[in-house]
């Protein structure tokens, strides 16, 4: 159990001991308490491998951490100065009507993919590398040509893991999840269980406990529903949610069942506003019986 980040502004002033002040010892205390962590500075800009080496070394030698695919190896739009100067320079691109990159050639977009797996190397080669957390956006819909990107991307990222996390509700829909469920199985992919507001629309995922990988997936985004499709100023505004005990055992049963059948099951909280989030996964870990720093016992512990 763990939070999708370890760095908000909010989750710094909320939650840190006020001796935890540099972005080396943050990271070391959050370690004390999770074992895993999901990175998402990676999805708004290409990590780096230095950066990925201080990760490694400012943890200890179980930890794992799930990185969030750069938006642009998920569909999503990009701004060219989000690029290395050398792929700008190298690769012909338009850009749309808020000056993000439209269309990006497939040559283009390999070349990020190959920058950004790279990067990951000293995460890789210290065991510490969990999966690659691919969250298409909600124009993503269920059809062939999305299909094939799924399949596409996987190879790319071979031999690393990818998680899917999906945004529009067609893939789930009664003629969509089996085919859905079937992919994710055949490229060993994980399906990437969601908690969210209980709203009407496309853009919202039921709460299904789905396993298509030897690793289970699940992210507490909250249920705020006033800010889930509205412009806010950061993710953690749009995600400014904290659960009650009674919301989070509604998943202790799901979450079992997902235990039963998947080798590892992580459960990550996106609701990084403030204290929510680590307060939250807490919370979790007392359902299950979990100290901190430790692993989760076997079943029927």
């Amino acid at each position: 159990m763990g939070t999708c980040s370890w760095t908000d502004p909010t989750m710094v002033r909320a939650w840190y001991p006020p001796a935890v002040r540099s972005a080396a010892d943050r990271l070391r205390y959050y370690a004390t308490q999770f074992g895993t962590v999901e990175v998402d500075s990676s999805f708004y800009g290409l990590p780096t491998s230095s950066t990925a080496r201080l990760w490694a070394e400012r943890t200890p030698a179980d930890f794992i951490f799930h990185i969030k695919a750069f938006g642009m190896l998920t569909r999503h739009g990009v701004r060219p100065d989000r690029l290395p100067a050398s792929l700008r320079e190298a690769h012909p691109f338009e850009l749309d009507s808020q000056g993000r990159i439209l269309r990006p050639s497939r040559e283009l977009r390999e070349e990020v993919f190959a920058l950004f797996s790279e990067a990951l190397e000293p995460l890789r080669s210290e065991g510490k590398l969990g999966l690659i957390l691919m969250q298409f956006p909600p124009y993503f819909v269920a059809n062939k040509s999305n299909r094939d990107y799924i399949a596409y991307s996987a190879a790319l990222l071979a031999p690393d893991g990818i998680a899917v996390e999906f945004r529009h509700s067609s893939w789930v829909e009664p003629d969509e999840l089996g085919p859905t469920l079937e992919l994710l199985t055949a490229l060993d992919a994980a399906f990437v269980c969601v908690d969210e507001p209980r709203l009407p629309g496309p853009t919202v995922l039921p709460p299904l406990s789905a396993v298509t990988s030897d690793v289970a997936y699940v992210r507490f985004h909250g249920r705020n529903a006033a800010t889930w499709n509205a412009r806010v100023g950061s993710a953690a505004e749009r995600f400014k949610y904290s659960y009650s005990l009674e919301e989070l055992t509604e998943w202790v049963e799901p979450v079992q069942t997902l235990r039963a059948e998947a080798g590892t099951t992580h459960l990550m909280f996106n609701n990084c506003y403030a204290d929510y989030a680590p307060r939250n996964a807490k919370q979790m870990m007392s359902l299950f019986d979990v100290p901190a720093g430790t692993e989760t016992p076997p079943l029927g512990s």
